[in-house]
């Protein structure tokens, strides 16, 4: 079937077909999620213990070890971490992109249940599965009104029963978290005194409230027609139940009973634990909340329900309790900056392309027939987006911009051929047709050039592949579509519109003598090297070598993945260990203090010149344990970059203080992602691998200096342990007094810190049952000495009569990698440093001479995270640049039935990649972009489609060699004058299609800038270079005999 002639004999169809494909758009656009980045598939499962009161030490042995035996070599995983904090344990396997997760979960969970023998009080292993999308898409935060005196962090109930309730019932929320909030619980406080009036112990008391609360399935009874479920019901539900459990029960002499139960010795009441962190938003303490979408849900329309629902409560439930709610981020502000930009991008982009399309063809009817081509591509593609399951993100809307200048390539050349037919005086319909007809079997493979490149980059698994799989499906189906639009739609609307119009041609003086004077040279050129097959082997190799030459010299370092440039900072301040909350709230409020005159709300919203934005929210989270978290956003969105080292110096000063502050990258989950190196430090021994990291951290401090800009962060700490106090029972002294060792220990957690009893349901709410002592906390480490402990005789002892208590230090965390315990070291070198450099660095300047002095037995230094990503993408890239070349050269082969003329039009890839480096050069003499993994795809994208000009000029040369028995350098000669024009459209309708993307700055931009320089740079420089090397190879490798014998075949054969 003649596909070209039945377009033209049915333009009716054509043009449905075209009104079709645009209301299946429409429909695809509605129903496409709309998010920031593309899901990625980063399989991990996370298997979490908790054992409260345990310390590391004992949760490392008791849990993590033996999670670790079970687990290790697990199929498809490729790495085991684990970290043992007080009361809790993770362990965290990671597997290949391409394992089952159904599967995974049930290998994981029937590993775990090997495991016999956990410690009595531990709880049952939880499983959770990870991915991008678990970063947060909002986040508010919940202050008071003027006159409300209550503790803030006593609406923790509040916030869980109304807040959270009400924005987990958007339709695509997938879950909320509370920070800041204090927990409920039943707290039975005991009276030491009363106990010993009636010879009471701690564990008596324990021991009798776990007994009292329980509930028991006793099987049923069948009666008549019916059977009754039996059940021995005892759990605890009001505070008058726990009052009445009997702890004695004796009968005097008299025959009468006497009862002592828990309201004899013990108060019992419902109240608010201690909270574990402060929170504090521009000055005022708060609680803090944030949303996490559902997989594959569209941000844009989960937030229109997430604000309706902040609304809806600020207007109805809050104001009541005085309260009021804040949303402090919202990914969809640079969501929607990003779609406009690039919206904008693509109609300043279609309208220059079309610009230069009207400047050649000097015809309007000309112009519109191509420009159809862009919106009816753009169009498919969305269409194509939607089958395949993708999403419209930054990503993929930055694949379809880039696409709009390449669209119309097919249509040029297509309608270039029909024009010049017409000019030469053909009729309407037969220049149409035999237009289309003579360039068809060129543009297709042009097409499919394009197309092909991006094969490798859909079936490469990993991140990065997965990132990338969204750009090469737009571009994909937009190129495929217009191959089908330039010989269909095209012949079909220019036999159409051309009918009756006469081909005459506009003037226009000085482009129009460029021009010719361009052209005239050229010819010259090409008249003059094809004379000689030395001169154009010379000429050739020496443009080839040269542009090789100037790819490697000024290629720059690399980078993994852009991190985007979200309105947002996140900064981590690691104290020395064993810091309060109180002193940690001491400590962030001096800082908040030296970042106050940045605050918009304290001096207004403009920044002065020369100076950082002005911060919109500022906020910071101390918590239990030493770690305190800070973040902040801008006023001016696009420079909340430089609000990065205004955060760190805030924190010098502090002493034994690092700080850490990073914007979260859009591609990477969890804090300190993105682009930062890992050092782990790993070993059997902890207080070696601690020697070691702080050898590494100093060698580190030198290389990378902190003043400059760079940050360290070292992951737990770089001190062994936190001040402890030990209570060593003297055994002794214990027995002499009738006590056990638990019997001491479980006192000194009674009262103390509070001992957990059990976990209760009250009005379908889930709430700790704590025993504890009378509320004179323990103010000072002395105060441990007088804790009291009651004897079964009655008796109350200080417990420095009974044990000694030892001033000592203990690890606030121990982390595994592999089964080794391990510190880690993360590195984040300032911008102007990449990554691939930076890794050199640290190779050369910190492990090469930490190993030189001699590392302990069994210490070991490696590079892990974004190192390793980055070299594995870099391998991967490399390979399918590798891939991709060769399948253009065998696509080229069968449509030349030829090895030769292929490997020619190869030799235009060398000065497009020459092109791309200096692409990226110059557009780092004003901007720092470096070379990342998607600045790296415009290389490839560079393969499939540099190779366009020059499939035209030996397939034309070809053909006039074949149909008009010209000889070599004739043919070489004509195709060159010919395919000159249409080289120049498309270059430059691509070129200017793109520079938007390039010049504009923006959400978003960050990330294709680089990417677009490098297609902009490199398609400019082979255009011309093309012009330069091809028709000179032709003359070398042309073999007239042979093309001149498939001629008189093909005509036999016809």
């Amino acid at each position: 079937m003649d596909i070209i002639k039945a377009s033209i004999e049915r333009p009716t169809a054509v043009v449905a077909a075209i009104f079709m494909t645009i209301v299946l758009g429409f429909i695809a656009l509605d129903r496409i999620p709309i998010q920031l980045a593309p899901d990625v598939n980063k399989p991990v499962i996370t298997v979490s213990t908790n054992w409260y009161g345990a310390s590391p030490y004992e949760i490392e042995r008791e849990i993590v070890n033996r999670q670790e035996e079970v687990l290790k070599g697990i199929e498809g995983s490729k790495r085991l971490s684990a970290k043992a904090q007080e009361g809790r344990s993770e362990v965290t396997i990671e597997f290949d992109t391409n394992i089952n997760m159904d599967r995974a979960l049930l290998l994981v969970s029937n590993r775990l249940n090997q495991i016999e023998g956990y410690p009595e009080d531990a709880g049952e292993p939880s499983l959770d599965t990870a991915g991008l999308d678990d970063n947060a898409i909002a986040w508010f935060i919940l202050t008071k009104t003027d006159g409300n005196e209550t503790d803030i962090a006593a609406y923790g109930d509040i916030v869980e029963d109304v807040i959270q309730d009400k924005i987990e019932r958007v339709p695509g929320v997938a879950r909320t978290t509370v920070y800041g909030g204090s927990e409920t619980e039943l707290r039975v406080t005991i009276d030491p005194e009363k106990m010993a009036n009636y010879g009471l112990t701690v564990p008596q008391v324990a021991l009798a409230l776990q007994r009292a609360n329980a509930s028991i399935s006793a099987g049923d009874v069948e009666e008549g027609k019916r059977r009754y479920i039996v059940r021995a019901e005892g759990e605890f539900q009001t505070p008058g139940q726990v009052k009445n459990v009997v702890l004695i029960s004796d009968e005097n002499d008299n025959g009468r009973l006497g009862r002592v139960t828990i309201d004899d010795i013990a108060e019992v009441e419902f109240t608010h634990k201690e909270p574990t962190s402060n929170i504090r938003f521009l000055g005022d303490s708060s609680l803090a909340i944030n949303a996490v979408r559902q997989s594959g849900g569209n941000v844009i329309e989960i937030m229109k329900g997430v604000r309706n629902a902040v609304k809806e409560l600020n207007e109805d439930s809050l104001p009541n309790l005085g309260l009021k709610l804040e949303q402090v981020y919202d990914e969809t502000i640079y969501i929607d900056s990003a779609i406009e930009l690039v919206r904008q991008n693509i109609w300043i982009g279609g309208t220059l392309a079309i610009f230069i399309l009207i400047l050649f063809l000097r015809s309007w009817r000309a112009t519109v027939i191509i420009g159809l081509s862009i919106p009816i591509s753009v169009v498919a593609a969305f269409v194509a987006m939607a089958a395949l399951g993708r999403s419209i993100n930054v990503i993929s809307l930055a694949g379809i911009a880039f696409a709009v200048g390449m669209v119309v390539d097919a249509a040029i050349v297509v309608l270039e051929n029909i024009y010049r037919h017409r000019e030469n005086g053909k009729e309407a319909n037969e220049a149409a047709y035999f237009g289309a007809k003579q360039v068809w079997s060129a543009v297709m493979v042009s097409a499919l050039t394009t197309v092909l490149v991006f094969v490798p980059i859909l079936i490469m698994q990993l991140e990065a592949g997965q990132l990338f799989r969204d750009i090469a499906v737009a571009i994909s189906v937009a190129v495929t579509m217009s191959l089908l639009v330039s010989v269909t739609v095209l012949p079909a609307l220019a036999k159409w519109l051309l009918t009756g119009v006469k081909a005459t041609k506009k003037n226009i003086f000085i482009i129009d003598n460029i021009a010719r004077g361009f052209v005239k040279f050229t010819i010259a050129y090409v008249k003059l090297i094809t004379k000689s097959r030395i001169a154009s082997l010379l000429v050739a190799g020496t443009v080839a070598l040269g542009a090789l030459s100037i790819s490697y010299s000024m290629l720059p370092k690399l980078e993994y993945l852009p991190e985007g440039n979200r309105n947002l900072i996140f900064g981590i301040m690691l104290p020395p260990p064993g810091y309060n909350l109180e002193t940690l709230t001491e400590i962030a409020e001096r800082v908040e203090t030296r970042v106050k005159t940045l605050w918009a709300s304290e001096t207004g919203p403009e920044a002065e010149e020369g100076q950082p934005p002005k911060i919109r929210n500022y906020f910071f989270v101390a918590g239990a344990g030493g770690r305190t978290l800070f973040g902040a956003s801008a006023i001016q969105d696009t420079r909340v970059r430089e609000l990065i080292p205004v955060l760190t110096r805030s924190l010098f000063g502090e002493p034994g203080t690092f700080g850490f502050f990073t914007q979260p990258s859009l591609f990477q989950r969890g804090f300190g992602g993105g682009r930062s190196i890992d050092l782990d430090i790993t070993g059997p021994d902890l207080e070696k691998v601690v020697i070691v990291a702080q050898q590494a951290a100093g060698l580190v401090g030198k290389s990378f200096p902190r003043n400059e800009g760079n940050q360290m962060r070292p992951i737990p700490g770089l001190v062994l342990g936190a001040p402890e106090i030990q209570v060593q029972p003297n055994r002794v002294k214990l027995a002499d007094n009738n006590i056990s060792a638990q019997s001491l220990a479980l006192s000194v957690d009674a009262f103390n810190s509070g001992l957990r009893i059990a976990e209760i349901t009250v009005d379908s709410k889930r709430m700790d049952l704590t025993l504890r002592g009378k509320e004179n906390a323990i103010k000072e480490t002395q105060g441990i000495e007088n804790i009291p402990v009651v004897t079964p005789s009655g008796k109350i002892l200080p417990i420095s009569s009974l044990a000694d208590v030892v001033m000592t230090s203990g690890p606030t965390e121990i982390r595994h990698i592999e089964r080794d315990r391990t510190i880690t070291l993360q590195i984040k070198p300032i911008d102007k440093i990449p990554l691939e450099a930076a890794i050199d660095t640290i190779r050369e300047k910190i492990i090469l001479p930490l190993e030189q002095q001699g590392l302990p037995t069994g210490i070991n230094l490696n590079l892990s995270g974004t190192a390793d990503e980055l070299t594995s993408t870099w391998n991967a890239m490399v390979m399918n640049l590798l891939v991709a070349i060769c399948m253009v050269y065998l696509l080229m082969a069968i449509l030349f039935e030829s090895f030769i003329y292929p490997l020619v039009i190869m030799l235009s890839v060398p000065p497009a990649a020459a092109g791309g480096v200096m692409g990226l050069w110059v557009l780092n003499l004003n901007i720092l972009q470096p070379l990342d993994m998607l600045t790296m795809l415009g290389f490839v994208i560079l393969i499939g489609i540099v190779v366009n000009n020059a499939i035209l000029l030996v397939h034309q040369t070809l053909q006039h060699m074949k149909e008009e028995n010209l000889n070599a350098s004739e043919a070489i000669l004509e195709a060159t004058r010919n395919r000159i024009r249409p080289i120049f459209m498309s270059t430059l309708t691509s070129v200017f299609g793109m520079i938007p993307l390039v010049v504009f700055p923006g959400a978003g931009s960050e990330l294709y800038r680089g990417l677009g320089s490098v297609v902009i740079g490199g398609l400019c420089l082979s255009a011309i270079l093309t012009l330069a090397i091809v028709p000179p190879m032709l003359r070398i490798f042309i073999r007239e005999n042979l093309v001149k014998s498939q001629s008189i075949n093909h005509a036999i054969a016809e």
